[in-house]
């Protein structure tokens, strides 16, 4: 079982939650209102994306779990017995992690700037 793509999905979800919903809170906490809407104006599908943030999130969420629980599953195999290999299985898994962490992130930072901090302001 390959989790690659599990995690890639993940990764332009995370990336996609941030760009839709944490970006715009980002902008406007720091008082660059202006530069904002100078974005929007130029990349109007930002007002359509932020729309569905509540599904975006969620589909996010789905889509980190099961890039974890992939990553926890495939861990635990075994690498082939050639060294060489062996050696690309375990570098997969290591990247694998890195980029499951990264998503994780980035989801957590997106999630912080969508729902919490425009609360706090």
């Amino acid at each position: 079982m390959n989790e690659r793509p599990a995690n890639l999905v993940a990764l332009m979800a995370s990336s996609s939650t941030l760009i839709c919903c944490a970006l715009p809170a980002l902008f406007v906490a720091l008082g660059a209102g202006a530069t904002f809407a100078s974005i929007v104006s130029t990349f109007p599908f930002l007002i359509t994306v932020s729309v569905y943030k509540v599904e975006i999130t969620g589909f996010t969420l789905l889509m980190l779990i099961l890039a974890g629980y992939l990553n926890h599953y495939t861990a635990r195999l075994p690498c082939p017995a050639d060294p060489v290999l062996g050696r690309a299985c375990l570098k997969t898994r290591r990247n694998s992690r890195r980029i499951h962490y990264v998503s994780t992130a980035l989801f957590v930072v997106a999630t912080i700037f969508t729902y919490w901090v425009p609360r706090l302001l």
